[in-house]
């Protein structure tokens, strides 16, 4: 297909078996040879009938209903005029098809989208839960990352989920980064500590701006949720759960040692997260390079491709907009 699309993506696409496609191209040339219904569904309400619909849509009785409303009460009056779908079949070929109470209507909220193309600039944080000898008793780990460099920059361990926790530990992070936290984005879910009183007073005070998740959406924090992942599957996560918060303290300080300093992070080119966040990555990275070219020239009959990409991972876009695959397709056509 000059679209890029194979044929079985096309008939998908346009609800066609590739069967009938081929046949098609055998027979006609491959032009779409469905016609449709040559007559009207025997069914099909009439224009008084639909106009009707409307008119007991739209009367002061059941303008602030819904269908699903409307359709119970014409019943238990003994009347019927319409299914729920057909008058929500009706009311969207009118344009009518929206909110009718007298409540504010749901507003959508846009992807939280950051773009980083540096340290300080984009941190997420979240809080997990770590398990103790008591059971239905847990401990609450704050973790905040730094997105560009997905270094860890601050963390705690406390009994508790606390917006003033929180914001303790905000502060305590950047001062230790010697970040300027003005314009500094903090994104976040929808959590209490996260949406408390004192936290946002206290982003307010320092010049962060806050960014939270949308609600009903689990995957807008990604990065600490991969960051809870790795903490949790590594394989020196302890077997057995923390008898105190001192053993967990000490056990996250020599994790977030190993992540930000040892671990070859594949989000940024696999290397350190502290390198990254250094900006020392370009020389690293440059090194990797030199090597893999020097291999090249040494034995070029075992390299049909070009070498491997070390270059540096540029400016991450945090929750990149999500390409639909009907767009992609428009576009490669």
């Amino acid at each position: 297909m000059k679209s890029g699309l194979t044929l079985e993506g096309a008939s998908k696409e346009v609800g066609v078996a590739a069967r009938t496609i081929e046949r098609w191209r055998k027979v006609g040339g491959g032009e779409d040879r469905r016609r449709g219904p040559r007559h009207a569904p025997a069914n099909a309400l009439s224009a008084s009938e639909r106009a009707h619909v409307l008119r007991v849509a739209n009367s002061p009785e059941f303008v602030d209903r819904s269908p699903k409303q409307i359709v119970p009460a014409l019943a238990d009056r003994g009347e019927f005029v319409a299914s729920e779908s057909t008058f929500y079949r009706v009311l969207r070929a009118e344009g009518q098809l929206t909110h009718r109470e007298r409540s504010k209507p749901r507003e959508p909220r846009p992807v939280p989208t950051h773009v980083a193309d540096g340290p300080c600039q984009v941190w997420s944080w979240d809080i997990t839960y770590l398990k103790t000898t008591v059971r239905g008793r847990f401990l609450y780990l704050y973790l905040f990352l730094d997105v560009w460099s997905r270094k860890v920059v601050g963390w705690a361990v406390h009994d508790s989920e606390s917006d003033e926790h929180a914001a303790q530990l905000v502060r305590r992070c950047c001062a230790a980064e010697g970040a300027d936290p003005t314009g500094l984005v903090l994104h976040s879910d929808n959590g209490g500590p996260m949406r408390g009183s004192t936290m946002l007073a206290t982003l307010q005070r320092l010049g962060v701006v806050p960014s939270f998740s949308r609600p009903r959406v689990s995957d807008d924090n990604p990065y600490s949720e991969a960051l809870f992942r790795t903490l949790k599957y590594t394989p020196a996560y302890p077997s057995r759960p923390f008898a105190t918060a001192d053993e967990a303290s000490t056990w996250v300080a020599e994790f977030v040692r190993w992540y930000n300093t040892e671990h070859l992070h594949s989000g940024i080119r696999f290397v350190t997260p502290a390198v990254r966040h250094g900006r020392a990555d370009v020389s690293a990275l440059a090194k990797r390079t030199a090597v893999y070219e020097a291999a090249r020239r040494a034995r070029p009959e075992r390299w049909t491709t070009h070498t491997r990409n070390w270059q540096p991972v540029g400016a991450i876009t945090f929750n990149r907009p999500r390409v639909r695959r009907k767009e992609a397709t428009s576009a490669a056509a």
